[in-house]
């Protein structure tokens, strides 16, 4: 029994490896494949798929300029939103359930660390002083004070269905097929969608496109960085991306996914391969759909954004609700 613990220690550590890695080259990647097929539905060649990673290679090989007057907060936000973004990264399963951080793989923990990484970099931008910080700092708390209830809601729902907030153990729940089909999770993901947006800042609550407008929250924020710390912050928001896109594809479709064994960890490796060619294609997917949204949608009024986050939260609501409803039925 000791012999297979530790075989799938092992195992779980390298899953964990793998993942780490597999989210680390995969996040420019797939920024620039949204990036490429926007391009191409708006009738453009666009950039090369892989022109995110030639440009953090570009900016790592660049002295960061500091500006005048900024504290030890500007210099270490970069780097400190950049470990809280890998952190939640590795908590969120890709291709194989059963990772080594798997029993902390907590959804309230994942969220606390994506909320981190966006404080950090609200901090900074205040820490500049300038008028443009200021604002897309403004901007990200405002817009995160709805957007996380409407998460919780989302959290709130899978757990009252597993019994757990855990993602792993909800991820095999789901993938046993022991919930069926519910409404409760269609309107869940909606939910989950709108909040991605925001947290991503996407179309139509900020254009990432966009670096000399008033309207703009994210790229405010980093108008002042250069080099290696960009290069830790344009990765960042990569991963970021990525990450919600596993977190949707692990909460509400886990098909392929490696399933864990008795001792909590997957030592099938052909099935981390079905599995990672599983992950390519809901992220492939996911990626299609956020370009076409994003070409077929404009960027929203500020003042709108916070309507849409409470659309968002009442749809969570109704998750609960009905959930409720169908239990009590049940």
């Amino acid at each position: 029994m000791s012999t297979l613990a530790g075989i799938s220690a092992v195992a779980g550590v390298l899953v964990l490896l793998l993942h780490v890695a597999l989210m680390l080259a995969a996040a420019p990647i797939v920024l620039g494949l949204a990036h490429r097929l926007k391009a191409r539905l708006s009738g453009r060649i666009g950039p090369p798929i892989t022109q995110r990673l030639l440009d953090l290679s570009r900016l790592l090989r660049k002295q960061p300029v500091v500006a005048d007057g900024t504290s030890w907060v500007f210099r270490a936000a970069p780097l400190a939103s950049l470990a809280a973004t890998l952190a939640a990264a590795s908590l969120v399963p890709s291709f194989a359930l059963g990772m080594a951080t798997a029993p902390f793989a907590d959804l309230l923990t994942i969220a606390g660390l994506l909320a981190l990484s966006r404080a950090a970099m609200a901090l900074a931008a205040m820490d500049t002083g300038t008028a443009f910080g200021g604002i897309g700092a403004s901007r990200a708390m405002m817009f995160s004070v709805f957007a996380e209830p409407a998460f919780f809601m989302v959290v709130f729902t899978l757990a009252l269905l597993a019994g757990t907030t855990n993602l792993d153990t909800i991820a095999t729940l789901i993938h046993s097929g022991t919930f069926g089909l519910r409404i409760s999770m269609a309107l869940a993901l909606v939910a989950t969608g709108v909040v991605m947006l925001v947290e991503c800042g996407r179309i139509p609550v900020d254009n990432p496109a966009g670096h000399l407008e008033l309207a703009m929250m994210h790229e405010a924020m980093v108008l002042e960085y250069s080099g290696r710390h960009l290069a830790m912050i344009e990765l960042s928001g990569a991963l970021r991306l990525l990450v919600w896109f596993s977190l949707i594809g692990v909460m509400f479709a886990p098909f392929g996914i490696a399933p864990r064994d008795a001792d909590g960890a997957s030592l099938a490796p052909w099935l981390w391969a079905v599995g990672m060619m599983a992950w390519i294609v809901k992220v492939a997917a996911m990626t299609l759909a956020l370009a076409v949204f994003e070409t077929t949608r404009a960027k929203m009024r500020v003042f709108r954004v916070p309507e849409m986050l409470g659309m968002a939260l009442l749809l969570g609501l109704l998750a609960v609700i009905f959930l409720f409803v169908s239990q009590g039925f049940a």
